[in-house]
């Protein structure tokens, strides 16, 4: 673990060193302030973005070839990151708050609204943020610089929340298979990834459960790098998948910082520790809202949300974990289902789809019986 904090390290220094010389130079982009969708409650806002040399991107569509979707990610990752500028969000009511980015470009706050903005879509409020402050090593960059952060609040009529993974559960990324996972994400693009069939058809159902209205709100927690956020939102938008947070990883080799008061664990692999924070932070903020958790057997999320019950017994409905097809991964879910049912926590399911997600889900009351006709329709197409 510390070669590999070495070496991140090394790359933040290498990589900020290159930054301030094409700073100097004048042959740095326009900037560009992203702001991620987040999400909070009446009294508390949690807010992410990111200022960065404009990468050059185009919009993506069907037609792009596999080498211009690869030189489209080539520009994600290659990204010149702005450290130590101060950026303004401005609030309703006349609270205008101050952040500064980090080594990464990264901005992150956590604030208490004197009043809620206007919503301009269902559940999400819109918080504007721009840049104040550059530091005296970038003063000759310029730009536009300003974003709007969308905010999810969900109303006091949601039944339940929804955590999904994104890998190979929402969308195809055959991330067992270290090739076909690469191939699958650098030669393709929001148009052109694959989603798991049904998946839609039953995340919209999960969004309206009994009531019809899209209540209920989802949230995604992945290992992915922030610099794949636009495909993922994209994605997401043109499969019409509910929208909602995503919640990114900063770093594929630093480990999540802990919050005051946490102690890493012995398990505390990357990807564990980054997911488990998160869903932690999640059921924190929304304590009287239980949670459905969805993952794939892919990975380790069976024994993430394992871990997740038993710390908050009662607040999950019941955990999904999709069968990627490999019986290695599936057998290493069995036992983890049987210990839960044991110990009498909450159901796990491991399904071979999502028409088998949606007729469990069903039976509990979770979604309509006309929700699971939509599946199963969507399913067969």
């Amino acid at each position: 673990m510390e070669l590999g904090l070495w070496f991140s390290d090394a790359l933040d220094w290498a990589d900020a060193l290159v930054t301030r010389t094409a700073a100097r130079l004048g042959r740095l982009r326009p900037l560009h302030l992203d702001a991620y969708r987040s999400y909070g409650t009446p009294h508390r806002f949690y807010l992410k973005g990111r200022l960065l040399a404009d990468r050059g991107l185009t919009p993506q569509t069907e037609a792009d070839s596999p080498w211009r979707n690869f030189q489209a990610m080539y520009r994600r990752f290659n990204s010149r990151e702005i450290a130590g500028a101060r950026i303004l969000v401005a609030m309703p009511g006349g609270l205008d708050t101050y952040v500064t980015t980090d080594k990464g470009g990264y901005f992150t706050l956590a604030l208490d609204p004197p009043e809620l903005p206007a919503a301009r879509d269902y559940l999400w409020h819109p918080v504007p943020v721009q840049l104040s402050q550059l530091p005296y090593r970038f003063r000759g960059l310029h730009g536009a610089v300003r974003a709007t952060a969308q905010v999810l609040i969900p109303p006091a009529t949601a039944e339940f929340g929804v955590i999904s993974d994104l890998d190979d559960t929402v969308i195809v990324t055959r991330a067992t298979h270290l090739l076909r996972m690469l191939r699958t994400v650098l030669f393709r693009n929001a148009h052109s990834h694959e989603p798991l069939a049904g998946v839609a058809a039953f995340y919209q159902a999960l969004q309206r459960g009994q009531s019809g209205r899209p209540d209920n709100p989802f949230f995604y927690v992945s290992s992915s790098p922030w610099n794949l956020y636009d495909v993922l939102e994209d994605f997401l938008r043109l499969r019409g998948i509910p929208l909602g947070p995503m919640l990114l990883r900063d770093s594929l080799l630093r480990a999540p910082a802990l919050r005051p008061g946490e102690v890493a664990s012995s398990n505390d692999s990357l990807h564990h520790g980054h997911k488990l924070r998160e869903i932690k932070q999640l059921l924190d903020t929304y304590p009287d809202l239980p949670f459905i958790l969805l993952g794939d057997s892919g990975q380790h999320d069976a024994d993430i949300y394992a871990e997740v019950a038993r710390q908050y017994p009662g607040r999950i409905l019941v955990i999904y974990i999709r069968d990627v097809g490999v019986p290695a991964r599936t057998a290493l879910v069995t036992p983890v289902a049987d210990a839960l049912r044991a110990e009498g926590k909450v159901e796990l399911v491991v399904v071979p789809d999502y028409t088998a997600a949606a007729k469990h889900a069903a039976g509990l009351g979770l979604i309509t019986a006309e929700g699971l006709t939509q599946v199963e329709a969507a399913s067969q197409e």
